[in-house]
């Protein structure tokens, strides 16, 4: 049960869904943003990757369409990327059901998450990115209205107050986070079906660059598809904006054909090397092997030693290099490898494994 303010009142009142674009691994231009959108598969059998979750999925939205039923509220976890906010629209697509996006930071106020549930439609779909970020009060609210689909609302105060209670119609939500040990269990435990997105194999990625590649009317032959995937992170979303990139190198530079060799050639020139490590990467190895010579160090210096957020560090480029085996995790700090001194051609002192 939530009180309603005069500001929650007139902030309700024909608001429209917010929403926000951001991207933990860099800025999106706008161009991209609209290139990112048609690339979008929209069925599930144009996704490519997460074999198990597609097959999960298609058995649960067969399952909810033969009862005339809305989805049961669905929870995708994982590393920024991976196609979250993809597989909520195909989710949309395939039920045929009206998408609804927005997202935590979005929602400030629990009247805006009032009118945003007030304007939704029996079988809509409602898209929270960055769930985790749902402030208390809001999610408060939340709770009735995922499970018994009502909102409680106080008008007024003191002996004067009175409780309304909103029916709202059958909806599904579906929230993505990248955190999902920020999120609190009552929320968690009312979501039925719950996925975490696995990063890409190369071959998968290949598959993602080649379809891109068709949409944007780029000649890629098989090997050059492999060279970008294979330095993609195992993200398609870092595939696509790599093929990008690649694409306006081998218009200038090329004849607006990639292989194999104007790839690499390309992702070279853009800082991009053989395993997927950008400048930044590189940077912090150099810190971990050069400066701090294999010794454990702690998070807030090595921020400090490459002059990046340590939250930016442990969020964006820390999962990647411990990933690839560059980097671990000590009780005493972070180190690097043995792996990491050899990628750099670095001699690692004695000790170091």
């Amino acid at each position: 049960m939530w009180e309603a303010s005069d500001d929650d009142l007139f902030a309700g009142a024909g608001t429209a869904p917010r929403s926000t674009a951001r991207d933990v691994t860099g800025s999106l231009t706008s161009e991209d943003l609209d290139q990112d959108r048609t690339l979008r598969p929209r069925t599930l059998d144009e996704y490519c990757g997460q074999q198990r979750v597609r097959d999960n999925l298609r058995v649960l939205i067969q399952a909810a369409k033969s009862r005339n039923e809305p989805l049961d509220h669905v929870i995708f976890s994982g590393p920024p990327g991976l196609g979250k906010t993809t597989l909520a629209g195909v989710v949309a697509n395939e039920m045929g059901a009206k998408l609804h996006t927005t997202s935590g930071p979005a929602i400030e106020r629990t009247g805006d998450l009032a009118a945003i549930l007030t304007n939704l439609e029996a079988g809509d779909i409602l898209f929270v990115d960055e769930i985790h970020r749902l402030n208390h009060q809001v999610e408060e609210v939340l709770y009735p209205a995922m499970e018994d689909f009502f909102l409680d609302i106080v008008i007024g105060k003191g002996p004067a107050a009175r409780s309304i209670r909103l029916d709202l119609p059958r909806f599904t939500l579906i929230g993505a986070t990248t955190r999902t040990g920020l999120l609190t269990g009552p929320l968690r435990d009312r979501f039925g079906i719950s996925y975490r997105l696995d990063y890409y194999s190369t071959a998968e990625l290949a598959q993602i660059v080649q379809r891109s590649a068709r949409l944007l009317d780029v000649a890629v032959d098989e090997e050059g598809a492999l060279e970008i995937a294979s330095r993609s992170r195992g993200t398609p979303r870092l595939a696509n904006r790599l093929l990008k990139r690649v694409r306006d190198y081998a218009q200038v530079r090329g004849d607006g054909t990639i292989d194999a060799e104007l790839a690499a050639t390309a992702l070279k020139f853009f800082e991009i090397d053989e395993l997927g490590l950008d400048s930044m990467d590189l940077k912090i190895l150099h810190a971990l092997c050069e400066t701090f010579r294999g010794r454990p160090v702690g998070l807030s210096t090595i921020a400090s030693a490459v002059s990046e957020d340590p939250s930016t560090l442990e969020d964006v480029y820390e999962p990647y290099l411990m990933q690839r085996g560059l980097m671990v995790r000590t009780p005493q700090g972070r180190m690097a490898t043995l792996a990491a001194f050899d990628h750099l051609g670095i001699t690692a002192p004695q000790g170091v494994s």
